[in-house]
């Protein structure tokens, strides 16, 4: 036997950054990021408070550019698709990619249903005939059918902290993505609710490429196949999780992930 291991077959990537750089105004954030990230995995994004993790995921979709003063340059391609070219509509690009937000937002007077289906009636992409079976296909893999089933025209402002944060998700998966970002999902959630998002991460591995950016490493450890480590608007490392936290290559991510600083 070859006393060699053989390298794995890189696997095929759904989003591509070259050079990217973003920023408002005068500031850079983003200082040339080039990054692959796999199809089908999930990503987790680690890094100190204003490293640049939510200015990266926002420009996977556009909604870094919807912030005054905000700029970008570079490359971010979705498959084989550059994303800021001029024939790309964002609102349709958003319905590939979709987002998950650090605090609940849904609308809280408007019922359950109307949440989950809002995106696709605002587009005009739901026939009425097809609407009970999206909603109970988009709550189901939110993990939150059983639990609203019978209270679907109750408004969404009704539910717990965490079941908001699930309603969101399942708002997001209604739109059939391909790619859901979600930018630390569960910080403004109890130990409970962030184990119940988390095991939902873990049922849409696969079915969807997932990018989530965390400030707890143990949660990018639990829930992530491959972590990037962002400093100071720059990609010091990324690698498959297991190996980033137990032997990483850089000096600065050991210093990080052992609590030197952040």
């Amino acid at each position: 036997m070859s006393k060699h291991r053989k390298k794995a077959s890189p696997e095929p990537a759904c989003i591509t950054t070259r050079d990217l750089r973003a920023g408002f105004g005068d500031k850079e954030v983003l200082k040339g990021i080039d990054l692959a990230i796999p199809e089908g995995r999930v990503t987790a994004v680690i890094g100190p408070s204003g490293c640049g993790k939510s200015t990266f995921i926002r420009t996977i979709n556009r909604m870094h550019e919807l912030v005054r003063g905000a700029w970008m340059k570079g490359e971010v391609r979705l498959y084989d698709q550059d994303i800021t070219a001029p024939d790309v509509d964002p609102v349709l690009l958003r319905r590939q990619v979709g987002m998950v937000f650090q605090k609940p937002n849904p609308f809280p007077t408007m019922s359950i249903r109307d949440n989950v289906l809002a995106g696709l009636r605002l587009t005009g992409r739901l026939r009425r005939d097809e609407a009970e079976a999206v909603l109970e296909r988009a709550l189901g893999q939110a993990a939150l059918w059983d639990e609203v089933k019978d209270r679907l025209d109750e408004p969404g402002g009704s539910l717990s902290g965490g079941q908001q944060q699930r309603l969101c998700i399942a708002r997001a998966l209604a739109a059939e993505p391909r790619i859901l970002l979600m930018d630390e999902p569960s910080s403004a959630l109890d130990p409970i609710a962030t184990a119940r998002i988390e095991d939902l991460v873990h049922s849409l591995r696969g079915a969807y490429t997932i990018v989530i950016v965390t400030h707890s490493m143990q949660q990018a450890a639990r829930v992530s196949d491959r972590t990037a480590f962002l400093l100071m608007g720059e990609l010091v490392e990324f690698d498959d999780t297991d190996r980033l936290f137990t032997a990483p290559r850089d000096s600065r991510t050991e210093d990080y992930i052992t609590g030197k600083f952040g």
